[in-house]
C-alpha cells in the first residue's frame, strides 16, 4: 500500500522559515515528486517539482524563497521554505506524479 506521510508544518512568524517533510512508502519506484499547497477557498497550485535525478521546478511565487530536495535511499523530498509570507498559509501536499497524494500538513504564517 502506498504511503505518503508529510511532517513539519506549523505556525511561523512573517519572515520566517520551516522546512517540509515528506516520507514515500509502498512504492516500487518514485518518479518526480512534487509540493503543492492549497489556501482556503482557492484552488490547489503547485509550489515545487524534483524528478528523480533532481531537476527542479517551481512556481513563481517561491521567488527563490523555497528550496525542494529529496533522498532517493529514503524515498523522502523536502521543502525548505524561508522568508515566509502570511500569503504562503496553506495545506501543503506532498505527490508523487500527481498521482499519489499525502493528507497535507499545515502552514499558517501570521503574527
Amino acid at each position: 500500500q502506498v504511503q505518503l506521510v508529510e511532517s513539519g508544518g506549523g505556525l511561523v512568524q512573517p519572515g520566517g522559515s520551516l522546512t517540509l517533510s515528506c516520507a514515500a512508502s509502498g512504492f516500487f519506484s518514485i518518479g518526480t515528486m512534487g509540493w503543492y499547497r492549497q489556501a482556503p477557498r482557492k484552488e490547489r497550485e503547485l509550489v515545487a517539482t524534483i524528478s528523480r535525478s533532481g531537476r527542479t521546478t517551481y512556481a513563481d511565487f517561491t521567488k527563490g524563497r523555497f528550496t525542494i530536495s529529496r533522498d532517493n535511499a529514503k524515498n523522502t523530498v523536502n521543502l525548505q521554505m524561508n522568508s515566509l509570507e502570511p500569503e504562503d498559509t496553506a495545506v501543503y501536499l506532498c505527490a508523487v506524479e500527481t498521482h499519489y497524494w499525502g493528507q497535507g500538513t499545515q502552514v499558517t504564517v501570521s503574527s
